[in-house]
């Protein structure tokens, strides 16, 4: 006997249907047919794309009647106001009256183009095109009503002023109608885009509620083989109990051995370790001990160098003093020594620190050429630090 329970509405209704033996299994419901509402949504598609042709061909309409307007004003304006200037025009250049109607008329089209364009993009020009656009209309409203103004002709004025006041108008309504719809245009694209991502999120929804029944039968079909799989496998899971233990036994064995040997090679490895520390340790005394003897040498000799020099200083320093004293003693030369001579003198003076011509009189040589040894003797110092 079975006995069944429903969960869930729509699409994703499944019945729980338990079964003589006490497990329950869960039976996907049918879906209902989703016609209605893709009914729905067509119909609705139907509509957005009539209100699309309907407001295209809107447009359409406004854009080849604005042009209509504005040809016939620039033809009716080019007729009207070129015998105006060329009655005010020198005889000679009346053949240019038609330039000043074609400029206005230039801008007009210049103004319209634009403004159309800018309403198509959602744009704004901002003050000089509305600048532009007045003004265009205002001269062309000048200029037609002109001569039959100066003529005193108020109707001549009105029947001239239809036109251009009829541009100015359809300028600024073709503008504002554009402006509303491009507006409309873009709110139809956006319901448009926002049918299409709800369509393509109910059809993902759908590919998912799919994928999840099919889930749910691969998961039955699953859990009925693990279910046989599971008797089997205790089965294969006693038998290998059993050589686990086994295994178990000559693994615990085979560990015991193994820790055994690691300990003796632990123990053998240790020692040795301490060995080559002893070794080591004496290596750096012995190093030690040579650093220092050799330390104690250098500094043995350094101290016998700088005795050393210093005893050749003092002598140095005696030498000097006698050579002073024997110099400063000595009285002056009545002629010249020998060059050799008076080179070692003049050397002598320079190291003991007599002027110039101290060291002249005592070789008697001449001032300029001691003081041509002096600064070789003081170029040799330079040279030597």
């Amino acid at each position: 006997m079975a006995v069944g329970r429903r969960h869930g509405r729509g699409a994703h209704a499944v019945h729980d249907v338990r079964r003589s033996d006490g497990r329950a299994v869960r039976i996907p419901h049918p879906p209902r047919s989703p016609g209605t509402c893709r009914g729905g949504r067509v119909m609705g598609s139907v509509h957005a794309s009539a209100r699309g042709v309907h407001v295209r061909s809107a447009e359409r309409a406004l854009s080849v009647g604005t042009w209509l307007i504005v040809s016939g004003a620039m033809l009716y304006s080019v007729l009207t106001v070129t015998p105006l200037m060329a009655d005010h025009t020198v005889p000679s250049w009346r053949w240019t009256a038609p330039i000043l109607p074609l400029v206005v008329d230039a801008a007009v089209v210049i103004v319209v183009r634009l403004d159309s364009v800018l309403a198509r993009l959602g744009g704004q020009g901002g003050r000089w095109p509305v600048v532009l656009r007045w003004m265009t209309g205002a001269m062309t409203l000048a200029l037609n009503t002109a001569a039959s103004a100066l003529a005193k002709d108020l109707v001549g004025v009105a029947v001239h002023a239809v036109a251009p006041l009829l541009l100015i108008v359809t300028a600024e309504t073709g503008l504002a109608y554009r402006r509303a719809i491009t507006s409309a245009l873009d709110d139809l694209d956006q319901r448009q885009t926002a049918e299409r991502e709800q369509a393509a999120q109910r059809a993902r929804e759908d590919a998912e509620r799919r994928a999840r029944e099919r889930e749910e039968r691969e998961e039955r079909r699953r859990r009925e083989e693990r279910e046989h799989a599971a008797q089997l496998a205790r089965e294969q899971r006693e038998h290998e109990a059993a050589l686990a233990r086994e295994q178990a036994e000559r693994e615990e064995r085979r560990a015991a051995e193994e820790a055994r040997r690691e300990m003796e090679r632990t123990a053998s490895e240790r020692a040795e370790r301490e060995r080559r520390e002893r070794e080591r340790e004496h290596q750096e005394r012995a190093r030690e001990q040579a650093a220092r003897k050799a330390r104690e040498e250098a500094e043995r000799k350094r101290r016998e160098r700088a005795l050393r020099e210093q005893e050749e200083q003092r002598r140095e320093h005696e030498w000097r003093e006698r050579e002073r004293a024997a110099l400063l003693d000595a009285a002056p030369v009545s002629e010249k020594l020998g060059e050799d001579e008076a080179r070692r003198v003049v050397s002598a003076a320079f190291d003991v620190g007599l002027s110039v011509r101290e060291a002249a009189s005592a070789c008697g040589w001449s001032v300029g050429w001691v003081s041509s040894r002096y600064a070789e003797h003081r170029g040799n110092q330079a040279v030597a630090a």
